[in-house]
Protein backbone atom coordinates (compact mmCIF):
# COMPACT_ATOMS: atom_id res chain seq x y z
CA UNK A 1 0.00 0.00 0.00
CA UNK A 2 1.37 3.41 -1.02
CA UNK A 3 2.33 5.65 1.90
CA UNK A 4 2.13 8.91 -0.07
CA UNK A 5 -0.78 11.22 -0.67
CA UNK A 6 -0.76 14.11 -3.14
CA UNK A 7 -1.91 17.40 -1.61
CA UNK A 8 -1.71 19.51 -4.75
CA UNK A 9 0.58 22.42 -5.42
CA UNK A 10 2.45 24.70 -3.07
CA UNK A 11 -0.45 27.13 -2.94
CA UNK A 12 -3.04 24.52 -2.01
CA UNK A 13 -5.26 25.51 0.93
CA UNK A 14 -7.53 22.96 2.61
CA UNK A 15 -10.57 25.17 3.00
CA UNK A 16 -12.74 22.73 5.01
CA UNK A 17 -10.10 22.85 7.75
CA UNK A 18 -9.88 26.64 7.61
CA UNK A 19 -13.68 26.85 7.88
CA UNK A 20 -13.70 24.49 10.86
CA UNK A 21 -11.07 26.61 12.63
CA UNK A 22 -13.27 29.69 12.14
CA UNK A 23 -16.31 27.77 13.43
CA UNK A 24 -14.30 26.62 16.46
CA UNK A 25 -13.28 30.11 17.54
CA UNK A 26 -16.70 31.53 16.69
CA UNK A 27 -18.46 28.86 18.74
CA UNK A 28 -16.16 29.50 21.71
CA UNK A 29 -17.00 33.21 21.68
CA UNK A 30 -20.70 32.64 21.00
CA UNK A 31 -21.16 30.09 23.78
CA UNK A 32 -19.27 32.24 26.26
CA UNK A 33 -21.31 35.35 25.46
CA UNK A 34 -24.76 33.98 24.64
CA UNK A 35 -25.17 30.60 26.34
CA UNK A 36 -23.16 30.88 29.56
CA UNK A 37 -25.21 33.75 31.14
CA UNK A 38 -28.55 31.90 30.97
CA UNK A 39 -27.67 28.19 30.68
CA UNK A 40 -24.34 27.75 32.46
CA UNK A 41 -24.40 23.93 32.68
CA UNK A 42 -25.12 23.62 28.95
CA UNK A 43 -22.41 26.19 28.21
CA UNK A 44 -19.80 24.23 30.18
CA UNK A 45 -20.54 21.05 28.20
CA UNK A 46 -20.58 22.89 24.87
CA UNK A 47 -17.31 24.66 25.65
CA UNK A 48 -15.77 21.29 26.49
CA UNK A 49 -16.78 20.02 23.05
CA UNK A 50 -15.26 23.11 21.43
CA UNK A 51 -12.00 22.57 23.33
CA UNK A 52 -11.89 18.95 22.16
CA UNK A 53 -12.41 20.18 18.60
CA UNK A 54 -9.54 22.64 18.92
CA UNK A 55 -7.31 19.85 20.23
CA UNK A 56 -8.18 17.84 17.11
CA UNK A 57 -7.43 20.88 14.95
CA UNK A 58 -4.04 21.34 16.66
CA UNK A 59 -3.31 17.74 15.76
CA UNK A 60 -4.32 18.36 12.16
CA UNK A 61 -2.20 21.49 11.94
CA UNK A 62 0.93 19.86 13.31
CA UNK A 63 0.91 17.53 10.29
CA UNK A 64 1.20 20.41 7.85
CA UNK A 65 -2.45 21.37 7.35
CA UNK A 66 -4.34 23.39 6.15
CA UNK A 67 -1.70 25.33 4.17
CA UNK A 68 1.84 24.54 3.06
CA UNK A 69 3.24 27.30 5.30
CA UNK A 70 4.05 26.16 8.85
CA UNK A 71 3.92 29.70 10.31
CA UNK A 72 0.45 30.38 8.93
CA UNK A 73 -0.74 27.01 10.21
CA UNK A 74 0.63 27.71 13.67
CA UNK A 75 -1.03 31.12 13.78
CA UNK A 76 -4.40 29.49 13.08
CA UNK A 77 -4.33 27.51 16.35
CA UNK A 78 -2.11 29.71 18.47
CA UNK A 79 -4.78 30.83 20.95
CA UNK A 80 -4.75 28.10 23.65
CA UNK A 81 -8.45 27.70 24.37
CA UNK A 82 -7.68 24.48 26.25
CA UNK A 83 -5.05 26.27 28.40
CA UNK A 84 -2.79 23.23 28.95
CA UNK A 85 -0.81 22.42 25.80
CA UNK A 86 1.59 24.84 24.09
CA UNK A 87 1.15 24.16 20.38
CA UNK A 88 4.87 23.88 19.68
CA UNK A 89 5.37 21.35 22.45
CA UNK A 90 2.41 19.31 21.25
CA UNK A 91 3.80 19.36 17.71
CA UNK A 92 7.27 18.27 18.79
CA UNK A 93 6.01 15.49 21.04
CA UNK A 94 3.39 14.22 18.63
CA UNK A 95 5.68 14.05 15.61
CA UNK A 96 8.11 11.92 17.60
CA UNK A 97 5.18 9.60 18.26
CA UNK A 98 4.72 9.13 14.51
CA UNK A 99 7.79 6.93 14.12
CA UNK A 100 5.75 3.77 13.72
CA UNK A 101 8.74 1.48 14.27
CA UNK A 102 8.92 2.75 17.88
CA UNK A 103 5.20 2.95 18.61
CA UNK A 104 4.30 1.98 22.21
CA UNK A 105 7.94 2.07 23.38
CA UNK A 106 7.78 3.50 26.94
CA UNK A 107 10.77 5.76 26.20
CA UNK A 108 10.93 6.43 22.46
CA UNK A 109 7.18 6.91 21.97
CA UNK A 110 6.27 9.97 24.08
CA UNK A 111 2.54 9.14 23.83
CA UNK A 112 2.85 5.55 25.03
CA UNK A 113 0.76 4.57 28.06
CA UNK A 114 2.96 1.55 28.77
CA UNK A 115 5.51 1.67 31.59
CA UNK A 116 8.96 0.12 31.66
CA UNK A 117 8.95 -2.84 34.04
CA UNK A 118 11.80 -1.60 36.21
CA UNK A 119 10.26 1.87 36.55
CA UNK A 120 6.86 0.45 37.43
CA UNK A 121 8.33 -1.80 40.11
CA UNK A 122 9.95 1.24 41.76
CA UNK A 123 6.68 3.20 41.94
CA UNK A 124 4.71 3.61 45.19
CA UNK A 125 1.63 1.44 45.56
CA UNK A 126 -0.74 4.41 45.17
CA UNK A 127 0.72 5.32 41.77
CA UNK A 128 0.52 1.70 40.61
CA UNK A 129 -3.16 1.68 41.60
CA UNK A 130 -3.87 4.92 39.71
CA UNK A 131 -2.15 3.60 36.60
CA UNK A 132 -4.18 0.39 36.73
CA UNK A 133 -7.40 2.38 37.05
CA UNK A 134 -6.23 4.69 34.25
CA UNK A 135 -5.99 1.66 31.96
CA UNK A 136 -9.76 1.11 32.11
CA UNK A 137 -11.82 3.25 29.76
CA UNK A 138 -13.77 4.93 32.58
CA UNK A 139 -10.54 5.56 34.45
CA UNK A 140 -8.88 7.02 31.36
CA UNK A 141 -11.73 9.45 30.80
CA UNK A 142 -12.00 10.53 34.45
CA UNK A 143 -8.36 10.47 35.57
CA UNK A 144 -6.18 10.99 32.54
CA UNK A 145 -6.92 14.71 32.06
CA UNK A 146 -5.40 15.28 35.52
CA UNK A 147 -2.69 12.59 35.53
CA UNK A 148 -1.60 13.38 31.99
CA UNK A 149 -1.47 17.13 32.58
CA UNK A 150 0.44 16.78 35.84
CA UNK A 151 2.99 14.44 34.30
CA UNK A 152 3.34 16.75 31.31
CA UNK A 153 3.94 19.82 33.52
CA UNK A 154 6.56 18.00 35.61
CA UNK A 155 8.42 16.80 32.51
CA UNK A 156 8.30 20.23 30.88
CA UNK A 157 9.54 21.95 34.05
CA UNK A 158 12.48 19.56 34.17
CA UNK A 159 13.37 20.31 30.55
CA UNK A 160 13.26 24.06 31.16
CA UNK A 161 15.36 23.77 34.31
CA UNK A 162 17.93 21.87 32.27
CA UNK A 163 18.10 24.76 29.83
CA UNK A 164 16.02 23.51 26.87
CA UNK A 165 15.67 26.75 24.92
CA UNK A 166 13.09 25.50 22.43
CA UNK A 167 10.87 24.36 25.29
CA UNK A 168 11.21 27.73 27.01
CA UNK A 169 10.30 29.55 23.79
CA UNK A 170 7.26 27.34 23.30
CA UNK A 171 6.02 28.09 26.81
CA UNK A 172 6.69 31.81 26.41
CA UNK A 173 4.59 31.84 23.25
CA UNK A 174 1.94 29.84 25.09
CA UNK A 175 1.96 32.38 27.94
CA UNK A 176 1.37 35.19 25.45
CA UNK A 177 -1.67 33.30 24.19
CA UNK A 178 -2.94 32.82 27.74
CA UNK A 179 -2.66 36.56 28.30
CA UNK A 180 -5.36 36.89 25.63
CA UNK A 181 -7.52 33.85 26.44
CA UNK A 182 -7.67 34.08 30.25
CA UNK A 183 -8.99 37.68 30.41
CA UNK A 184 -11.67 36.83 27.86
CA UNK A 185 -12.83 33.93 30.05
CA UNK A 186 -12.79 35.94 33.27
CA UNK A 187 -13.83 39.45 32.19
CA UNK A 188 -15.78 38.96 28.94
CA UNK A 189 -17.52 35.65 29.64
CA UNK A 190 -17.47 36.39 33.40
CA UNK A 191 -16.69 32.76 34.17
CA UNK A 192 -14.39 31.91 37.09
CA UNK A 193 -11.11 30.55 35.76
CA UNK A 194 -11.17 27.63 38.20
CA UNK A 195 -14.59 26.60 36.87
CA UNK A 196 -13.34 26.81 33.29
CA UNK A 197 -10.50 24.44 34.25
CA UNK A 198 -12.59 21.85 36.12
CA UNK A 199 -15.42 22.15 33.59
CA UNK A 200 -14.66 22.76 29.90
CA UNK A 201 -10.93 21.99 30.09
CA UNK A 202 -11.55 18.65 31.80
CA UNK A 203 -14.47 17.76 29.50
CA UNK A 204 -12.40 18.57 26.42
CA UNK A 205 -9.51 16.39 27.54
CA UNK A 206 -11.88 13.63 28.65
CA UNK A 207 -13.44 13.52 25.17
CA UNK A 208 -10.01 13.28 23.57
CA UNK A 209 -9.20 10.47 26.02
CA UNK A 210 -12.05 8.46 24.49
CA UNK A 211 -10.20 8.55 21.18
CA UNK A 212 -6.73 7.93 22.56
CA UNK A 213 -7.75 5.14 24.95
CA UNK A 214 -7.07 2.28 22.54
CA UNK A 215 -5.33 4.01 19.63
CA UNK A 216 -2.27 1.81 20.00
CA UNK A 217 -1.39 -1.61 21.35
CA UNK A 218 1.77 -3.69 21.31
CA UNK A 219 2.26 -5.89 18.26
CA UNK A 220 5.40 -7.35 16.73
CA UNK A 221 4.45 -5.68 13.44
CA UNK A 222 4.22 -1.86 13.56
CA UNK A 223 1.04 -1.77 11.46
CA UNK A 224 -0.64 -4.04 13.98
CA UNK A 225 -0.19 -1.42 16.71
CA UNK A 226 -2.73 1.13 15.45
CA UNK A 227 -6.50 0.90 15.71
CA UNK A 228 -9.38 1.35 13.30
CA UNK A 229 -12.73 2.39 14.78
CA UNK A 230 -15.00 2.14 11.77
CA UNK A 231 -17.95 4.35 12.72
CA UNK A 232 -18.59 6.92 15.38
CA UNK A 233 -20.83 9.94 15.98
CA UNK A 234 -17.65 11.49 17.39
CA UNK A 235 -15.81 11.17 14.06
CA UNK A 236 -16.17 14.86 13.19
CA UNK A 237 -15.04 15.92 16.65
CA UNK A 238 -11.99 13.68 16.27
CA UNK A 239 -11.48 14.75 12.63
CA UNK A 240 -11.79 11.12 11.56
CA UNK A 241 -8.84 10.00 13.67
CA UNK A 242 -10.95 7.03 14.68
CA UNK A 243 -9.50 5.67 11.39
CA UNK A 244 -6.17 5.95 13.08
CA UNK A 245 -4.19 3.50 10.98
CA UNK A 246 -5.10 5.48 7.86
CA UNK A 247 -3.84 8.65 9.52
CA UNK A 248 -0.58 7.04 10.67
CA UNK A 249 0.03 5.67 7.19
CA UNK A 250 -0.91 8.89 5.38
CA UNK A 251 -0.45 11.78 7.86
CA UNK A 252 -0.26 14.22 4.94
CA UNK A 253 -3.87 13.37 3.99
CA UNK A 254 -6.40 15.91 5.36
CA UNK A 255 -8.99 14.71 7.84
CA UNK A 256 -11.92 14.95 5.41
CA UNK A 257 -10.24 12.52 2.97
CA UNK A 258 -9.64 9.73 5.49
CA UNK A 259 -13.11 8.05 5.27
CA UNK A 260 -12.86 7.72 1.47
CA UNK A 261 -9.29 6.44 1.68
CA UNK A 262 -10.44 3.83 4.18
CA UNK A 263 -13.57 2.82 2.29
CA UNK A 264 -11.72 2.34 -0.99
CA UNK A 265 -9.45 -0.32 0.53
CA UNK A 266 -11.26 -1.39 3.66
CA UNK A 267 -10.25 -5.04 3.50
CA UNK A 268 -6.59 -4.12 2.91
CA UNK A 269 -6.54 -1.74 5.87
CA UNK A 270 -8.06 -4.33 8.20
CA UNK A 271 -5.63 -7.00 7.02
CA UNK A 272 -2.79 -4.55 7.43
CA UNK A 273 -3.44 -3.92 11.13
CA UNK A 274 -4.17 -7.60 11.78
CA UNK A 275 -7.82 -7.01 12.57
CA UNK A 276 -7.29 -4.46 15.34
CA UNK A 277 -10.74 -3.06 14.56
CA UNK A 278 -13.76 -1.99 16.59
CA UNK A 279 -17.15 -1.13 15.12
CA UNK A 280 -17.50 1.99 17.31
CA UNK A 281 -16.41 3.46 20.63
CA UNK A 282 -19.41 1.95 22.39
CA UNK A 283 -18.02 -1.49 21.57
CA UNK A 284 -14.79 -0.45 23.27
CA UNK A 285 -16.68 0.91 26.27
CA UNK A 286 -18.80 -2.21 26.59
CA UNK A 287 -15.68 -4.38 26.70
CA UNK A 288 -13.30 -2.22 28.71
CA UNK A 289 -15.30 0.29 30.75
CA UNK A 290 -14.14 -1.19 34.05
CA UNK A 291 -11.35 -3.55 33.05
CA UNK A 292 -8.00 -2.81 31.51
CA UNK A 293 -7.53 -3.44 27.82
CA UNK A 294 -3.73 -3.40 28.12
CA UNK A 295 -1.30 -4.12 30.97
CA UNK A 296 0.40 -1.15 32.60
CA UNK A 297 3.85 -2.65 31.96
CA UNK A 298 4.96 -3.03 28.36
CA UNK A 299 4.71 -6.74 27.52
CA UNK A 300 7.92 -6.85 25.45
CA UNK A 301 10.06 -3.70 25.57
CA UNK A 302 12.14 -2.06 28.33
CA UNK A 303 12.11 -5.03 30.66
CA UNK A 304 15.47 -4.00 32.14
CA UNK A 305 17.11 -0.58 32.75
CA UNK A 306 18.65 0.95 29.62
CA UNK A 307 18.87 4.43 28.14
CA UNK A 308 16.08 5.40 25.77
CA UNK A 309 16.99 6.06 22.18
CA UNK A 310 15.05 9.22 21.53
CA UNK A 311 15.30 10.93 18.20
CA UNK A 312 14.57 14.39 16.88
CA UNK A 313 12.11 15.31 14.15
CA UNK A 314 13.67 16.79 11.06
CA UNK A 315 13.41 20.52 10.71
CA UNK A 316 12.24 20.19 7.10
CA UNK A 317 9.73 17.76 5.76
CA UNK A 318 10.47 15.00 3.33
CA UNK A 319 9.20 15.44 -0.20
CA UNK A 320 5.58 14.44 -0.67
CA UNK A 321 5.07 13.37 -4.27
CA UNK A 322 7.93 15.62 -5.30
CA UNK A 323 6.64 18.72 -3.49
CA UNK A 324 8.77 19.92 -0.57
CA UNK A 325 6.91 21.07 2.50
CA UNK A 326 7.71 23.21 5.52
CA UNK A 327 5.98 21.21 8.25
CA UNK A 328 7.88 19.00 10.67
CA UNK A 329 7.77 15.27 10.11
CA UNK A 330 9.42 12.61 12.25
CA UNK A 331 12.89 11.48 11.38
CA UNK A 332 13.35 7.77 11.00
CA UNK A 333 14.33 6.10 14.28
CA UNK A 334 17.73 4.45 14.68
CA UNK A 335 18.08 1.06 13.05
CA UNK A 336 18.17 -1.98 15.28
Amino acid sequence: MNRTYSRGGLGAVEWPTVALIVVCYGAWIGIGLLVWPDWPAIAIVLLGIVLALQASLMHEVCHGHPTRNARINEALVLLPLGLVWPYRRFRSIHLRHHADARLTDPFDDPESYYQALWRYEAMPAAMKFLLRVNNTMVGRVLLNPWLGSLGFFITEAGLMLRGARAVRRAWLLHALGLVIVAPVIVFVFEMPLWLYIVGPVWIGQALISVRTYAEHQWSERPDGRTIIVERSPLALLFLNNNLHLVHHTLPQAPWYRLPKLFAERRREWIARNEGYVFANYFALFRSFAFRAKEPVVHPALRRAPEPGRAFRPRQRSRSVDGVAGTSLVPARPPKE
